[in-house]
């Protein structure tokens, strides 16, 4: 992790240069209604008997022409087949949320850094057996990062797609799924998070 954020940082560092031919307004100065944004995503993962669906709305702000920041919430609805849960049928249930920044470094194309703390309630069932739920509950960090693509105009309006992995890799984290192969190996693997979303900016301060 250490390494990606080290990576993250020199692109930051770096996206000024890459952005010159981009864009060729003015960087802003003090806070600005008109760069503050609101949105949405939808999430999709697939894994090895594991479907993953959720919402995540957003809001943000455009510190510069290359950098966005904001805050994310997480709502995720998860199923993993018996086959791959020792027979029981998992369903689960997501919300947390964390902290996101979106580093514009080339044109259309933009790194994503998510840091979340997800709460999880989690109900199993033995197939075999067919008896009741067994409940319980989990919480666990994750460290999403990815690599996405959009259309982007500052005071107007977005769209934007994102394709992450968790690299904090906790068993807890309802992006890992975490099993037991039929030789008694423990498995663990990062499922591909895929996000499509919008955003719309907030309209400038009207002039009395």
């Amino acid at each position: 992790m250490k390494k990606l954020l080290t990576l993250l940082a020199v692109i930051m560092v770096c996206s000024p240069a890459f952005s010159q031919g981009e864009y060729i307004e003015d960087e802003p100065r003090g806070f600005k209604k008109e760069r503050v944004f609101i949105g949405a995503s939808l999430g999709l993962g697939l894994g090895s008997g594991v479907f993953n669906v959720g919402a995540n709305p957003e809001v943000g702000y455009s510190i510069t022409n290359w950098l966005d920041a904001g805050l994310s919430t997480n709502f995720n609805y998860t199923t993993i087949r018996p086959e791959y849960n020792f027979g029981y049928r998992q369903r689960s249930t997501t919300y947390g949320g964390g902290v996101f920044v979106r580093v514009h470094a080339f044109r259309g194309f933009f790194l994503q850094a998510l840091p979340e703390y997800n709460r999880r309630t989690i109900r199993n069932r033995f197939v075999q057996a067919g008896g009741p739920d067994d409940r319980y509950k989990l919480e666990a960090p994750s460290f999403l990062a990815g690599v996405g693509y959009g259309g982007r105009v500052i005071g107007q309006s977005g769209f934007f797609t994102v394709l992450m992995f968790d690299l904090a890799n906790n068993s807890n984290s309802p992006y890992i799924n975490s099993y037991v192969d039929n030789n008694g190996n423990a498995i663990r693997s990062r499922l591909p998070v895929l996000r499509t979303g919008f955003n719309v900016y907030l309209g400038p301060k009207r002039r009395r």
